[in-house]
């Protein structure tokens, strides 16, 4: 795929909260987004790094450690065995950047566990 991809519109296709779309993919790599709201659960993916990068709204993600906010325009890396549990108080819009074929909810299945490789 060598064509823009408009964002805002992407986001507009969609309303339901934490089930990543695809939106492009990069050798391995796929670009996802996700509309989220209230809170996830607790994960982690044991095989590799997850890049969360805020396109609106704030969102904020829970360690064992310590608690990280993220305004649009920020983001983070989240290390592969990391355990985390992101949440945001209002709606929020988010780019998920990781290899193809990870669950978003890693080993740790659930109600929220979305379907996987769904292209937007």
């Amino acid at each position: 795929m060598n064509k823009p991809v408009n964002l805002e519109s992407k986001f507009r296709l969609f309303s339901d909260y934490w089930a990543p779309r695809v939106i492009a993919q990069m050798n391995d790599t796929q670009f996802k987004i996700v509309k989220i709201k209230g809170e996830f659960i607790w994960h982690e993916h044991k095989e590799s790094d997850e890049t969360f990068f805020v396109i609106e709204g704030l969102m904020g993600i829970e360690f064992k450690d310590r608690v990280v906010e993220l305004n649009a325009g920020e983001m983070i890396v989240v290390k592969r065995g990391e355990q985390h549990k992101p949440f945001a108080v209002q709606e929020s819009k988010v780019m998920i950047i990781e290899p193809a074929n990870i669950v978003n909810t890693g080993e740790s299945r659930g109600h929220l566990t979305a379907e996987n490789d769904v292209w937007i």
